[in-house]
């Protein structure tokens, strides 16, 4: 741990309907930050309402559990307009989805926006495919980029509090 860092950061997963990707990015994130001491808000949407209300999907929280991180009291919501102002970064799990950010955007919203894998060395823009008519393999999948590309973020939030210290 690196002694508690006070600077708050607002991160918010985005995938289409929030029960698969960004759920899982929402926990792996939400563990990667805790591991580091760093103190930040995180949470997950969708840019569609489908599941509005629901837990995420079993499979999921099935990778997640086998992965040690609890997703189950979670509960799928639609992006909505304070979130441009309530977080920091709005990071979005494919490029659909980003574009479908981008066209919410309030002009004055505050929020950065980025994809998942951008703070991944190389692989700047690449999606994380969405397991969600896969099999058990796909959310395996899932799972393996999604905590690597949080883990990449939790480090990149960490190194920005270190400038803002300074």
């Amino acid at each position: 741990m690196h002694g508690g860092i006070e600077q708050k950061f607002g991160v918010l997963f985005v995938c289409l309907g929030n029960i698969c990707r960004s759920p899982m990015a929402e926990g792996a994130f939400h563990a990667a930050v805790q591991e580091r001491g760093l103190s930040c808000l995180v949470d997950s949407a969708g840019t569609a309402s489908y599941h509005v209300g629901s837990q995420p999907d079993a499979r999921a929280i099935a990778v997640a559990g086998r992965n040690g991180i609890d997703i189950s009291g979670q509960s799928a919501r639609q992006l909505d307009r304070d979130d441009f102002y309530r977080f920091t970064h709005i990071i979005a799990l494919d490029r659909a989805n980003l574009e479908g950010v981008r066209a919410r955007a309030p002009r004055d919203g505050t929020a950065s926006l980025a994809m998942l894998l951008d703070a991944v060395p190389g692989r700047r823009g690449e999606p994380v495919a969405d397991p969600y008519y896969g099999d058990a393999a796909a959310f395996d999948t899932a799972w393996s980029v999604i905590s690597l590309g949080a883990n990449a973020w939790a480090d990149r939030l960490l190194h920005e509090a270190a400038q803002l210290k300074a």
